[in-house]
């Protein structure tokens, strides 16, 4: 009896994010992937995220019943096993024989034909067990969140000493949910040409333009319906949003061009010059953005070759990504403590440079989707103390525009900020942790 395609799926896509550092978002997403059947990519998809959400869970569990340590079990055969406990400790429809035994067919697919009594073995032993789900501990330390919501205690323990345990722990059990999928759309009557291909689309929560993705497979719709939407998160939307209006806008780190694309829809009229590091991802944000508005460059954001300055400056800068670890789970089981030293260099050089490219009287938002004040708070810091001719303004201000506009729907606009800064935090607002400041320059 042939593996399931959507089980063959995510064990290839698992190895991938093991062994070539790639993201399982991206992969889901390829051509080759978009391939399968809609209920198989419905499953690949679920065992994919559940097994890099829960890694931790799965592998304490493996190892309860492993007579060889983890870390001398091939990838191959750690990756079926990860696939079977998942499916064994999650999800309650797929029949335990048959995770049990494609996850042994997994192994022999995978040429490791001898593993095979053992991963049978132990997925046998943990079936006979039925371990309870993590997600009804009740955790009121960071050690406790850590083991039981799948997180590394490093990480959990800064979440706690900066934000508070109840924080932490909203945190930690949003980054084990499946996010919604928020929409902007480019023009009214695509909400129309949705509904008769049975995606089903609710309000935003945080803004009046977005849209939520209640049911349908945006990835089966034809090209020319895609094309009339960008799939970006709230928080995201809500970063373009602070940038005001301006005749000439810059946009330093663009692709993938979702903010991009709202800098374009509030300006119609602005000269936009949108760069990019990688020819190719400039390539894609080429293909994407339909405004003619805006010029695409390959630039590195330390050194931009530009002449001229702006009135508006935005500085996505890539950073951590520990506000998006529901959508990006591997990031938590990759990143180490001493990476956010070397991402904030890399930052303030970035930040620095935008901040050459601004008009006096112009501003600056800097932003990150990190929950990390390394790569927040000190790269504003560090950079308004190299360069005095800028001062850092209140976003409360920002915000207020917005909801008095009718763009920001969410109430409680205090909880956006944090002193004078912008911070949606995952758990507490609907949508990935984002932090932005505003600068001015005098």
């Amino acid at each position: 009896m042939p593996i399931s395609p959507a089980r063959v799926a995510a064990f290839e896509i698992l190895l991938r994010v093991d062994q070539q550092g790639a993201f399982a978002s991206e992969l889901l997403h390829s051509s080759v992937y978009q391939k399968l059947a809609t209920p198989d990519h419905r499953l690949a998809t679920e065992l994919v995220m559940g097994v890099l959400r829960w890694r931790s869970v799965l592998d304490e569990h493996i190892a309860g019943y492993s007579s060889v340590k983890l870390a001398r079990i091939d990838p191959e055969v750690l990756n079926a096993l990860r696939l079977g406990a998942y499916q064994l400790m999650f999800l309650d429809r797929i029949p335990a024989r048959a995770a049990i035994h494609e996850s042994g067919e997994l192994v022999k697919w995978a040429r490791k034909r001898s593993a095979v009594p053992f991963a049978n073995a132990l997925l046998r032993k943990l079936a006979d067990s039925r371990p309870e789900s993590p997600r009804l501990a009740i955790c009121s330390t960071a050690a406790e969140l850590a083991r039981f919501f799948a997180h590394p205690q490093w990480l959990v323990n800064r979440w706690v000493c900066e934000f508070g345990i109840d924080t932490a722990r909203e945190i930690c059990g949003y980054d084990q949910c499946i996010p919604d999928m928020a929409i902007t759309i480019s023009d009214s009557g695509a909400d129309g040409e949705l509904e008769k291909r049975n995606i089903r689309l609710a309000p935003g929560r945080l803004l009046a333009s977005s849209r939520r993705v209640i049911e349908g497979d945006l990835a089966r719709l034809p090209e020319r319906v895609r094309k009339r939407i960008v799939i970006q998160d709230e928080g995201s939307q809500l970063v373009a949003h602070l940038v005001e209006k301006g005749s000439r806008i810059l946009d330093c780190c663009a692709a993938p061009g979702g903010k991009t694309h709202i800098l374009a829809e509030n300006n119609p009229s602005a000269f936009i010059i949108a760069a990019d590091l990688h020819p190719h991802r400039a390539r894609l944000l080429q293909k994407l953005l339909a405004a003619e508005n805006v010029r695409i460059i390959v630039a590195d954001a330390r050194t931009i070759p530009l002449e001229t300055c702006f009135e508006r400056v935005l500085v996505d800068v890539p950073c951590s990504g520990t506000g998006t670890l529901a959508r990006n789970p591997e990031i938590k089981w990759r990143l180490k403590p001493e990476d956010l030293r070397d991402l904030q260099d890399r930052q303030v050089a970035i930040l620095g440079s935008a901040m050459q490219q601004v008009i006096p009287e112009g501003k600056l938002v800097y932003a990150t989707c990190s929950l990390e004040r390394e790569e927040n708070e000190d790269v504003v810091q560090r950079a308004i103390a190299a360069n005095t001719s800028f001062r850092l303004l209140d976003c409360r201000e920002r915000l207020q525009q917005l909801r008095d506009q009718g763009q920001l729907v969410w109430q409680d606009v205090d909880s956006l900020t944090r002193g004078t800064y912008v911070r949606t935090i995952p758990g507490v607002h609907p949508c990935d942790g984002f932090f932005a400041a505003i600068l001015g320059k005098r």
